[in-house]
């Protein structure tokens, strides 16, 4: 006889429940309340909201280039590709770089019946076998700087050939990856340059109001960009007298390879990476994205600096012909930004300059008059004063001066006055100190 055995049986209490019989263990009941209150917890909607990220991603993946994104652990990147991936009804396919070996990428050598004939086939893995198999897909490379170089090194023909051993993945496959900084991440490496050079690059951040309608349940739609079929000619032909343009004047960031290890990790200016920034132009111009969304995508292609510069040359290209605006001032139309539209009446000024003469002196009066009817009148000062230092000896001077006259005056006296009020300040600080 056990000890158990020999124990007295425990009577339940009057009105305490039953005890379950063997075999029939709550257990089960209580892990399918958990997983239906699971459910619920991840039962969320979406909607349509600005989102300059979600945005920019989008359409780098409409452009079918590879993207990567940057970011702290946590911050969403794998949510977000896991939200687009069902936005766009592709089947997600994740890849975690980091534990895998190169021969995962390349393929693993299969021996066949007459090698010396028929070569050593590479043998592909099973993911990329299914995505072959769908003919479409979203290719998720996570974990993208904590992969060793040789790993690095077998991702480059995935990412730019998109071929995986001797299978080549349908057009209709689009790849993204993600990576934390060196810093924050487990174990981590620099990106190679040439893989570096083969993504558009994107600082991922959180926002605090999607963070907290995420967590209410509600998290933007990731859409691919409305591209206007009548604006596809002009997009491309817009893109490539940009860029083209810019590289003219600019010959020497055609390529430039960064100095320090961290920067090649990132974006930077090559052909490769300028083509890249061409199509992420015309794909921005047919959708009519904003200058921020296009600010992201062109800096995350060729970098910081040269994307900024490309930027400022597209605003240059903008700005109307002086030429158009000095023949005829009363319809001229200039820009409502203030740096483009001071930048426009120099041009004016300028090109007064270079042929001087009465006519034209006048029409470049005309033009500012027309700017301080359409515009902010602290803006014509300068040109204003440029455009006065122009006239010669046998010139009249036009009745538009009188319309200016006071605006700059008082423009001038207002810059006096702030002027006087700051020399004030400094005296007084210097006299504090001694």
């Amino acid at each position: 006889m056990t000890r158990a055995a020999l124990l007295p049986t425990p009577v339940p209490a009057a009105g305490a429940p039953a005890p379950t019989p063997a075999g029939t263990s709550g257990t089960g009941t209580h892990l399918a309340l958990a997983d239906s209150l699971l459910a619920l917890l991840r039962t969320t909607t979406t909607e349509q909201r600005p989102d300059e990220q979600l945005e920019a991603l989008t359409l780098a993946v409409a452009a079918d280039l590879p993207v990567l994104l940057w970011g702290e652990p946590g911050i969403g990147k794998t949510a977000a590709l896991t939200q687009l991936a069902a936005s766009l009804d592709l089947p997600l396919t994740t890849v975690i770089a980091s534990v895998h070996e190169p021969s995962d990428f390349s393929g693993l050598p299969i021996v066949g019946d007459d090698p010396a004939v028929r070569g050593v086939p590479m043998a592909p893995p099973q993911w990329a076998v299914e995505l072959v198999a769908a003919g479409r897909g979203l290719l998720f490379l996570d974990e993208l700087s904590t992969a060793t170089p040789a790993v690095q090194a077998a991702l480059l023909r995935v990412v730019l050939e998109r071929r995986v051993g001797a299978l080549q993945l349908p057009p209709g496959v689009r790849i993204v990856a993600a990576a934390n900084p060196r810093a924050s991440a487990a174990d981590g490496w620099e990106l190679s340059p040439p893989l570096a050079n083969r993504f558009v690059h994107l600082h991922w951040v959180h926002d605090r109001e999607v963070v907290v309608r995420g967590l209410g349940g509600v998290w933007p739609r990731a859409e691919l960009p409305r591209l206007a079929p009548e604006r596809l000619p002009e997009a491309v032909a817009f893109a490539r007298r940009a860029v083209c343009g810019f590289l003219e004047a600019r010959p020497t960031l055609i390529h430039r390879l960064p100095s320090t290890e961290t920067r090649r990790g990132g974006a930077w200016p090559s052909p490769r990476s300028w083509e890249a920034a061409l199509t992420l132009l015309a794909f921005g111009t047919a959708a009519s994205v904003s200058r921020e969304v296009l600010a992201l995508l062109v800096r995350g292609a060729v970098g910081d600096g040269p994307g900024l510069e490309l930027l400022a040359h597209l605003d240059r290209m903008d700005l109307p012909n002086p030429e158009s605006l000095l023949a005829d001032p009363a319809s001229a139309e200039l820009p409502v930004r203030g740096d483009l539209r001071q930048a426009a009446l120099e041009a004016v000024v300028a090109a007064v300059g270079a042929r001087p003469e009465r006519e034209r002196w006048e029409a470049g009066w005309a033009v500012l008059v027309r700017a301080l009817e359409t515009g902010p009148p602290d803006l014509l000062v300068a040109p204003a004063t440029a455009l006065a230092a122009l006239r010669r000896d046998d010139w009249e001077v036009p009745e538009a001066v009188e319309r200016l006259a006071g605006v700059v005056g008082l423009a001038r006296r207002a810059d006096r006055s702030v002027a006087r009020a700051a020399a004030a300040e400094a005296g007084r600080a210097a006299e504090a100190c001694r």
